[in-house]
């Protein structure tokens, strides 16, 4: 593995730590796709620096989990502007 990538992998993995942040809203921030992201922290990360995919797994899955509640909430914003708009 290069130094680059490497490097990418810290990047992603402290931004995703640091702001509580999802793969998604990741990759947005840097520009590079959801899929890039993910890999590096989820496959290569864990080959070079096992504690800061620990943490980044914990973010991760918390994610995860809540990720039907996000649904359910982006849902509800967009029929109360719905709504609003109607009247």
């Amino acid at each position: 593995m290069n130094f680059e990538v490497e490097q990418r992998s810290v990047l992603f993995a402290k931004y995703i730590i640091e702001n509580n942040s999802t793969v998604r809203e990741t990759a947005k921030h840097f520009g590079i796709s959801k899929s890039t992201v993910h890999k590096d922290v989820t496959e290569r990360l864990y080959r070079f620096n096992l504690y800061l995919y620990e943490k980044t797994r914990e973010v991760l899955n918390t994610n995860k989990a809540e990720r039907h509640i996000r649904g359910g909430m982006a849902t509800k914003r967009k029929y109360e502007v719905d709504r609003i708009e109607a009247v």
